[in-house]
């Protein structure tokens, strides 16, 4: 059966993009369900090079890192990386990482604004050998005007964090968010970034929240010395029975002594009394001679 997708309404392969708000408004609620089947889940390389482990690394650390914080502090809230956005009529894009507050977190194949009845709240890309004028420049003013409250970049060629949220008054236009004792506060995560070398960082006050590579070593360290002082443990027990081994086997053999000790007493005690009584014969038998 050929699924039915409105006339008014053509995806093209190459420019993968949602209806416009009209468009869905005037869609029945089957007709949506299939038009978003219909949208893909990644885009072509063009439009999404990859750029190699760096790049992958940091997006999935502050994933990672902001997944188990929230998780943990029971904020509902949507993270994902690499997801296809779709917002009405626009161009799609997949950001490197992308937050939405108050939101079910459960999973996603992409995000249809007009579906989820919500756009994104935060977003964060990472430079490592893309363009950077895409995500310094053009994003920019895209991100501002398609209502995204706060836009984080991570240049980490030259080590350098960039901070945007829509200002006060001019929903489509974002003022750039200057840093405190070299943190950006974003207001949407409630929590502090920085660069800690050429590591991106998040902070709740002052503590700074690990990655999930700072974790693993971290329950491995708590691992290694669990597991020393059960080896500790048992090399103890392992003496001590060694030890009561010793004992047992030093008192079987002073029993086995003292039973030989007790054998040769009554052994002699024996030839006492075998000689007292031959004695007692011969002055018997003496006595009758003289007689």
């Amino acid at each position: 059966m050929v699924q039915h997708i409105p006339a008014a309404y053509v995806l093209d392969p190459e420019d993968p993009r949602a209806p416009t708000r009209e468009q869905w408004d005037a869609m029945t609620p089957r007709e949506r369900d299939r038009v978003i089947d219909a949208l893909p889940t990644s885009l072509p390389i063009e439009l999404h090079p990859p750029e190699g482990d760096l790049h992958r690394k940091t997006k999935q650390g502050a994933l990672g890192t902001l997944d188990d914080f929230f998780r943990r502090a029971g904020r509902r809230i949507y993270l994902s990386s690499e997801l296809a956005v779709f917002y009405p009529g626009e161009r799609s894009f997949v950001p490197d990482l992308l937050a939405v507050l108050d939101v079910d977190p459960h999973d996603r194949m992409r995000w249809v604004v007009s579906k989820e009845e919500r756009g994104l709240d935060f977003v964060l890309e990472v430079i490592v050998a893309g363009s950077a004028s895409k995500d310094l420049e053009h994003n920019v003013e895209r991100y501002a005007r398609l209502g995204i409250a706060e836009y984080f970049v991570f240049d980490r060629p030259s080590c350098r964090l960039h901070g945007h949220t829509l200002g006060p008054g001019r929903p489509d236009s974002y003022r750039r968010v200057v840093p405190q004792a070299g943190r950006y506060e974003s207001k949407v995560l409630g929590l502090d970034l920085a660069l800690d070398g050429d590591k991106l960082r998040f902070f709740a006050g002052n503590a700074a929240l690990e990655d999930t590579d700072e974790v693993i070593a971290r329950l491995g360290g708590m691992l290694d010395k669990v597991l020393a002082r059960e080896e500790d443990a048992l090399a103890r027990a392992e003496a001590e029975r060694r030890r009561a081994e010793q004992e047992a086997s030093r008192a079987e053999q002073e029993a086995s002594r003292a039973e030989q000790e007790a054998s040769r007493a009554e052994a002699a005690e024996a030839r006492a009394q075998e000689a007292k009584r031959l004695l007692d014969e011969a002055l018997a038998e003496l006595a009758r001679l003289k007689r």
